[in-house]
C-alpha cells in the first residue's frame, strides 16, 4: 500500500516521469480496490477516496507542466 498523505507541494516538486510512475501505480491500486470491494465487501472505504482524490492531483499537475513546457517553448 502507498501513502496517501502526499500533498500537492510535494507532488508538483517530482518529474514527470516519477508523476507517471505514481499514477499508474495509484491506478492498479484503485483497480484492485473495487475488486475487494466487490468480492470481499471492503470495508476502508475512505482509502477509495483518497487514492481517486491523489490521481486528480497528480493529472493536474502534469497538465499544468504541459501547459508550462508549451508557453516556455
Amino acid at each position: 500500500m502507498t501513502d496517501l498523505k502526499t500533498k500537492y507541494s510535494d507532488l508538483a516538486e517530482r518529474s514527470e516521469e516519477d508523476l507517471q510512475k505514481q499514477l499508474v501505480q495509484y491506478k492498479k491500486e484503485l483497480f484492485n480496490i473495487r475488486f475487494q470491494r466487490t468480492i470481499e465487501g471492503f470495508a476502508d472505504t475512505s482509502r477509495f477516496k483518497k487514492l481517486r482524490i491523489n490521481i486528480a492531483r497528480i493529472k493536474t499537475i502534469l497538465t499544468n507542466k504541459k501547459k508550462a513546457g508549451k508557453k516556455s517553448a
